[in-house]
């Protein structure tokens, strides 16, 4: 699959793959300096990219696992979704969850983007749904006996 991108400046960067069979591309922060995120802050930082996603698809935006562990930084949205139709700048919102300032450095990879299809649906209003084992059991009903 081809996915057009337009980088708006010199210094944004085209999302990488970190490994062969990795199913996230990175993304990074285009931003000239450092930029300093205090103990539960949360911040947009540019990409400098915008892209075409492909008509039946999404651009998911997940937290590096690595910076979500070693820094506690990760989407305040947990997860971003980038509609086939938006043409804007990627921005990312990152939340500081750790006690200690962070600081996210020029370059630095503050994401991954994932590129799935979703499925159109029409919601059909009833007065009934059909019967099952579990019911309305949920919130770790599954696993009880």
């Amino acid at each position: 699959m081809e996915i057009k991108i337009r980088r708006l400046t010199k210094t944004a960067k085209i999302p990488t793959r970190g490994s062969a069979f990795a199913a996230g591309y990175d993304i990074y922060a285009d931003i000239s300096q450092p930029l300093h995120v205090q103990p539960g802050q949360i911040v947009k930082i540019p990409t400098g990219i915008m892209m075409e996603i492909p008509h039946g698809y999404f651009g998911a935006v997940y937290a590096r696992s690595g910076l979500a562990v070693r820094e506690g930084l990760r989407p305040a949205n947990c997860t971003g979704i980038i509609d086939e139709d938006y043409r804007g700048e990627w921005m990312i919102i990152l939340r500081n969850d750790s006690d200690e300032q962070r600081t996210i450095e020029p370059g630095e990879r503050v994401a991954q983007l994932i590129i799935q299809k979703y499925y159109p649906v029409e919601f059909a209003e009833t007065d009934a749904l059909s019967e099952t084992e579990r019911g309305a059991g949920g919130f770790g009903s599954t696993g009880r006996k």
